[in-house]
């Protein structure tokens, strides 16, 4: 196998590791919006339920065990948003740490290509000389035989 046969297959496995980087990208921006989603639920009902509490008190009859019932409601709600807080900043670190692998594998990729694509100029301009060469070492061969049969012409 040649050195840049080689290096095709280098450029190659770069790109597929950048390909899964995009995949593993993709999905963590799946699962930051759904943990956004899920937050935006809570928060809705939160403010749902509160809203209802705000009709009842307003509406009169409001008993002890009833508010009871409301604090203890309204601090598992609490908490739930906390967790889910947490949970959707966890989310957003894996966004970001999936779009800085992106990024790395991106440029793993275009610097391999472009190392790559000067090895193949290299070899297309080294390729070009000695067919240049070639070609001169005819001409120049004709030229001769030329010139050596135009001499015996003249002796004759």
């Amino acid at each position: 196998m040649s050195n840049l046969q080689t290096l095709h297959k280098v450029v190659d496995l770069a790109a597929k590791r950048r390909d899964d980087a995009l995949t593993t990208l993709g999905q963590a921006q799946r699962e930051l919006q759904a943990a956004q989603d899920q937050m935006n639920q809570l928060r809705s009902y939160a403010d749902e339920a509160l809203q209802r509490w705000a009709a009842r008190t307003h509406s009169g009859g409001m008993d002890a065990n009833l508010l009871h019932h409301h604090r203890q409601f309204m601090e598992k709600i609490t908490h739930a948003i906390e967790f889910q807080g947490s949970v959707q900043r966890s989310r957003e670190d894996m966004v970001e740490k999936a779009q800085a692998q992106v990024y790395a594998a991106e440029r793993d990729v275009a610097g391999l290509r472009k190392y790559a694509e000067r090895k193949q100029q290299a070899i297309d301009h080294r390729t070009m000389r000695q067919d240049q060469k070639t070609t001169d070492e005819m001409a120049l061969t004709i030229h001769l035989r030329q010139t050596r049969v135009h001499a015996q012409g003249l002796r004759s």
